[in-house]
């Protein structure tokens, strides 16, 4: 059974322990715990455990834009990022959602193009040798 939800501070922790299964280290907890501050981080739970989250902001040029989309390495490929970007689509404050990922993350543009986002960009530079594909929804 899953549950996806808006995350409150008491899952903190939880959530920090995935992103640090993903990249190696807690870099990003302050940034995790504004994201849920702001009520702009959502999570789903498999068994009450928290088994992925998803960040996002309005700063996109008054669009949501999806920062980050998380899943604990030993739960990919069971459509928790789905259900995540399902729940964001559904909730979305805004009408144009948008995210990106790396030219070289194909895994995640299939994600995205499974759950009906179509490319929108290239922007080049960010990361040397590997253009972000900018990914694009609408809520309506």
């Amino acid at each position: 059974m899953y549950n996806v939800v808006k995350a409150n501070m008491t899952d903190l922790d939880d959530i920090v322990h995935v992103d640090s299964e993903v990249i190696g280290n807690t870099s990003r907890r302050n940034f995790i715990k504004d994201s849920i501050e702001r009520g702009h981080c959502i999570i789903v739970q498999e068994a009450n455990h928290i088994v992925g989250f998803l960040t996002y902001d309005t700063n996109f040029f008054d669009c949501s834009f999806i920062s980050l989309i998380m899943v604990s390495p030993s739960k990919r490929r069971k459509g928790y990022a789905g259900l995540l970007l399902e729940y964001m689509i559904n909730h979305s404050p805004t009408t144009k959602v948008f995210s990106s990922t790396n030219c070289s993350n194909v895994t995640m543009q299939k994600v995205f193009e499974t759950n009906g986002f179509i490319q929108s960009g290239k922007i080049e530079n960010l990361d040397e040798g590997d253009p972000e594909i900018i990914f694009f929804k609408s809520t309506y």
